[in-house]
Order: structure tokens, then C-alpha cells, then sequence
């Protein structure tokens, strides 16, 4: 892993299919947190934004953003 300047992580629909969650409660989570799930599913939302929450969902998805993030950074 390089110690450069990352971008921003940007968290997709694709991430919560990955990590288990249903699109159905998504879309009722980002209208509890007052989050635009129409832009989110044309392009991703910035992890940082969804671990403003402190929601334990956004948790788990942003984690199985970077995983997958890493993984890819190795291959």
C-alpha cells in the first residue's frame, strides 16, 4: 500500500449489494439521513460522508469498500 495521496473513497450501489444489504432499505436509509439516493446510484457518494452518520450500516459498507479497494490495489 503506498503512502501517497489517496482520492476520496466513493461508495457505491454495487458496495451495498457486495456487503449484504438490501437496495430497498438503502434507499429508506438515505431518506432517513436526509441523503440523495437517486445521485447516489448514478455515482457513488463519498465514504466520508456516510460515516458522518455514525450509522453501523455505513460502517459495514465503507469497510467493504476498502477491502475491495485494496484488493484491487494489489492485483
Amino acid at each position: 500500500m503506498s503512502a501517497g495521496v489517496r482520492e476520496p473513497l466513493i461508495v457505491t450501489i454495487g458496495h451495498v449489494r457486495a456487503a449484504g444489504l438490501c437496495v430497498h432499505g438503502t434507499r429508506t436509509w438515505f431518506t432517513r439521513h436526509g441523503l440523495d439516493f437517486s445521485a447516489f446510484l448514478r455515482k457513488g457518494i463519498d465514504a466520508q460522508t456516510l460515516l458522518a452518520t455514525g450509522d453501523a450500516m455505513a460502517q459495514r459498507v465503507v469497510e467493504h469498500a476498502r477491502q475491495q479497494a485494496m484488493r484491487q490495489e494489489r492485483a
